[in-house]
């Protein structure tokens, strides 16, 4: 750690001290490292309007919401913890992923799969299952 900014170092020393693990450390350095090169600044002279910029960013070249809000982890820590700026982390607001609709399966697919079930017994009991399903 010797080549290490102060900034840098007390980060992953606070990370250490709260037993986050080896990736989660090299996850978030990796994140609030990305939002600094990404303004050429120190990310602790960079606020709340830099931190939504470049969430608009990130959603721009279609970042997954599941890496986007380890990101917002990582810049929450980063403000919360390291810079201990209370009321900044809870202003970084989580992206919500979105829902998706389960697939149904046409009438001439479901009548295929119980075509396909070979033993009368499978069959009624698959059917029943089906039913139920429907039903609840």
């Amino acid at each position: 750690m010797a080549d290490l900014s102060p900034l840098r170092r007390r980060m992953i020393e606070d990370m250490t001290v709260r037993n986050l693990s080896p990736a989660t450390q090299r996850s978030y350095v990796s994140a609030v490292s990305k939002f600094s090169r990404y303004f050429g600044r120190s990310p602790d002279r960079l606020g709340l309007d830099e931190v939504r910029d470049f969430q608009v960013h990130l959603v721009s070249k279609g970042i997954s919401w599941g890496s986007l809000n380890q990101i917002d982890c990582a810049l929450r820590f980063f403000y919360g913890v390291t810079l201990n700026e209370a009321t900044v982390p809870e202003r970084i607001p989580y992206a919500r992923t979105p829902r998706k609709l389960p697939v149904v399966l046409s009438a001439d697919e479901v009548v295929w799969i119980l075509e396909a079930v070979s033993s009368l017994k499978s069959r009624a009991a698959l059917t029943t299952a089906y039913a139920a399903l429907l039903a609840g």
